[in-house]
């Protein structure tokens, strides 16, 4: 029986994209404050999703060793 070596990028796709959510809702949220305007539920959720994308794909990452 041979045993194949795990696979080192499993998750890196998911983390990738909490990532772009996580920049994404904090400069969307920046902006807002900047702009004097009141912040909306949008960019919170975005930085939420991506923290929870983010740890998804860790926690793949760490299962694939």
């Amino acid at each position: 029986m041979t045993q194949t070596e795990p696979n080192p990028a499993r998750g890196a796709v998911i983390r990738l994209f909490g990532v772009i959510l996580i920049i994404l809702g904090s400069l969307n949220s920046m902006l807002s404050w900047r702009g004097g305007f009141e912040l909306l539920s949008l960019p919170v959720i975005m930085i939420a999703a991506g923290a929870l994308c983010f740890a998804i794909g860790a926690a793949l990452r760490r299962t694939s060793r």
